[in-house]
Formats: C-alpha cells, structure tokens, sequence
C-alpha cells in the first residue's frame, strides 16, 4: 500500500486525501473547542485500504494537538474511536 498524503483544510472544516477513483474526506464541524465529526468517506474503488482509519487518525491527532474533545456523530469514528482506547480521552 502507498503512503497516503492527507491534508487539512482547516477553512473547510476537512481532511482529505486524493486516492484512487476520486477523494476521500473526512468533515467536521467546530464549536469552540468541540470537534464534531460528522462524516467519512472513500470512494469505492478505495476502500478496504486503511484511508478512512488514516483520515480519522489525522483529525484525532488535531484534535489532541489543539486540545479539543471530540463528539463522533460520524458512525465510523464512534467504531474507530471505540476499537481504538487510546482515542476515549478525546470523547466530549
């Protein structure tokens, strides 16, 4: 697998990734210190290949990093972040 090069537009509110059969991105919103993450996706022919997993890494990492909690309203973070115990003291 190669590596995967995500970006943060923090004026978009998003990562994303350029990745085969289109972006991929993972949305937030923000409220003062609180990082909502509302949705995840890859294209199809993308999946199965750890991008969302690296997607949610990278905004937890911000997260972490600017001290915010995080609420994961995106069905995929809560299981990532319930897989993952070291993510838990992020949770709002």
């Amino acid at each position: 697998m190669r590596p995967i090069d995500i970006q943060h537009d923090a004026t978009a509110l998003r990562f994303h990734a350029n990745v085969d059969g289109g972006e991929a991105e993972c949305i937030y919103r923000l409220a003062g210190s609180l990082m909502n993450i509302v949705h995840t996706e890859v294209p199809p022919q993308a999946e199965g290949q750890g991008i969302a997993a690296a997607l949610v890494r990278a905004a937890l990492a911000q997260a972490r990093a600017m001290g915010w909690r995080v609420r994961p309203s995106c069905s995929y973070v809560g299981s990532y972040m319930r897989r993952h115990p070291e993510t838990q003291d992020l949770l709002e």
